[in-house]
């Protein structure tokens, strides 16, 4: 049998630290849309930069969503962190500014894309969004393997 046990904060913001992508969950109108998305955590801030989309949209009208990240190492050895709480859309400059001095530095490779706008197979002009999610809660779970 496998034995699962409960994270501490500590190891919990570990984790966040560690991975930088995971989940996101949203709902709008009773219909559930699940995305995989890069994150940034700053203790106790959760950020995410991604372009306008479905997830916007649910975000905006519905601003409760759930990150799920996770760290599996085989089947027997696995880390799984849920953090629960509301995206709120950054709109202020200075704050927009501030968040993206953070997330650059823990990505660089993302300054070109910040700094050019592009256009999708479609022809649409790709339009950034940065949220912060204010966790209500954060639960984890990890194994060591099999019991004896």
């Amino acid at each position: 049998m496998l034995d699962i046990d409960e994270m501490s904060t500590i190891e919990i913001h570990k984790l966040l630290r560690k991975v930088g992508h995971g989940h996101l969950g949203c709902a709008l109108d009773g219909h559930p849309y699940v995305v995989p998305m890069h994150y940034y955590f700053d203790d106790p801030a959760i950020y995410i930069f991604t372009t306008v989309g479905m997830k916007t949209k649910y975000m905006d009208v519905n601003p409760e969503v759930c990150l799920q990240v996770e760290d599996v190492n085989t089947l027997n050895h696995w880390r799984s962190v849920t953090v629960m709480g509301r995206a709120e859309h950054i709109t202020k400059q200075a704050d927009i500014d501030r968040v993206m001095e953070f997330v650059k530095t823990h990505n660089p490779a993302l300054s070109p894309a910040i700094n050019r706008t592009w256009i999708d197979a479609w022809g649409r002009a790709e339009e950034m969004a940065l949220y912060q999610i204010h966790h209500s809660e954060m639960a984890g779970r990890t194994t060591e393997g099999v019991s004896s």
